[in-house]
């Protein structure tokens, strides 16, 4: 599979550009490399977690214009969105004969689902999914209704409603929610998942990279949003989806970080000057997997060909933040277990610090083990208490504050955020972390 992968890579048509940014797979073959990548998750890893959640069959409806939020994972692109009514059955048959995947819809899905409905109107297809139902007799029926995770929250009301009269009193009394099952689908990569998504991520940091340059800033012209949508139409342009507008920031030494220039709505219009600590904060999505990234930059004075001492260090000590909590990443730990004992750790080391650490995956902020909050650096109910398991993604996000001497000892956040892949024995971040400040000379 990998290698296979990897060919589609190298013999793709590539969108790339002077900077150097990492190629990228032309529109015909991205669904390609995202069909072989679906494949293999319902081949392999499906059936594993559907018998770790000890479900034997799992149901996935979705009507057009109310999507399940799960419902894209699940099927072949391109698609956009489930089309009338789409109803999906999952049923384990035990390790011999795998799981069964049947679709009982309108319109097929290819060759990754059985149709198994030949058309009619909607109580027809209703009658059908609770005849394959009743004829697999299964001890739990798993559908997407959850209080906590609203990916796994998918079924609407009124189909509920519609599947419960379909199936009867006796099955329906053996609905369960999957919401476990759902997480456990979302949050888990695989190998070859992750060759895909480094390429991603490295192109989101290659572009912050030329974005934090004199190729895109010239101090005193350049505005804080001007920066913004250049990374925006970067995106935009090489067919990538970004999850979030990027933002764009600005520190200085002086500045009064209360006032309106720094926390009004028009700071987007604000110049760039010398001096001045930048930091982004950009998301893009590639491939079926997102990435989440903040990093910092410096302009440069007149008289200065690098930055100043105090802010190296800050960066120094950013690092370290970043080793301290990743190295509190133990298989079986909650978020809130992990949280807590970084805590301990950066108080040992005097390290001025904020943690707000999420899953990322198939969304932004997935579903997994919430690690902090920026506005609740205490325990999480719920999504803080989920356990860590291994082959799954974080975006590796806090802030150190650090007095500067240079800038009479006036604080600076340091705000950090690298996307990585804990692999059950440690962190690995997928494409680098930024150890040195970006500048614009």
């Amino acid at each position: 599979m990998l290698q296979t992968l990897m060919a589609i890579f190298l013999t793709a048509a590539c969108l790339s550009h002077a900077y150097g940014q990492p190629t990228m797979a032309s529109f015909a073959q991205r669904p390609v490399i995202e069909n072989r990548l679906l494949a293999e998750r319902l081949d392999e890893l499906l059936p594993k977690l559907m018998r770790e959640q000890n479900i034997d069959l799992w149901l996935v409806i979705a009507r057009e214009y109310n999507d399940d939020p799960t419902f894209l994972s699940l099927v072949p692109k391109p698609r956009f969105t489930a089309r009338r009514t789409t109803m999906l059955l999952f049923h384990d048959r035990g390790i011999e004969q795998g799981v069964e995947r049947l679709t009982i819809s309108r319109y097929p899905l290819g060759e990754l689902y059985e149709p198994v409905w030949e058309g009619g109107d909607l109580n027809a297809q209703w009658q059908r999914l609770a005849d394959l139902v009743e004829a697999r007799d299964p001890n739990k029926i798993a559908v997407n209704v959850s209080d906590t995770w609203p990916v796994a929250d998918g079924l609407s009301h009124g189909l509920y409603k519609k599947l419960t009269t379909a199936l009867g009193d006796d099955l329906s009394k053996r609905l369960v929610s999957s919401e476990n099952l759902v997480v456990r689908w979302l949050e888990t990569r695989t190998p070859a998942e992750i060759e895909v998504w480094q390429r991603g991520v490295a192109i989101a940091r290659s572009t912050i990279a030329e974005a934090f340059s004199d190729r895109v800033i010239t101090p005193g012209v350049t505005t804080l949003g001007e920066v913004a949508w250049f990374i925006r139409e970067r995106f935009e342009v090489a067919g990538l989806e970004p999850w979030f507008h990027p933002d764009v920031n600005r520190q200085w030494q002086g500045a009064d970080y209360g006032s309106a220039e720094f926390l009004g709505a028009g700071y987007a219009q604000t110049i760039i000057r010398r001096g001045d600590l930048l930091h982004t904060d950009v998301g893009l999505c590639y491939l079926g997997l997102c990435t989440d990234t903040q990093e910092m930059g410096y302009v440069l004075k007149l008289d200065e060909t690098s930055p100043p001492a105090g802010l190296v260090r800050a960066m120094g000590i950013g690092n370290e933040w970043q080793d301290v909590l990743t190295s509190q990443f133990k298989t079986g730990r909650s978020g809130n277990e992990i949280l807590a004992a970084a805590q301990e750790r950066l108080q040992d080391k005097k390290i001025t610090h904020a943690i707000y650490t999420h899953p990322l995956g198939v969304f932004g902020h997935a579903p997994g083990p919430t690690i902090g909050m920026w506005d609740n650096q205490g325990p999480t109910v719920g999504r803080g208490d989920w356990l860590l398991y291994p082959m799954t993604g974080y975006a590796i996000e806090g802030r150190v504050t650090v007095n500067i001497p240079e800038w009479n000892n006036e604080p600076v956040q340091m705000k950090l955020e690298q996307s990585a892949i804990y692999d059950g024995q440690q962190v690995r971040y997928l494409s680098g972390r930024q150890r040195q400040l970006h500048l614009v000379k």
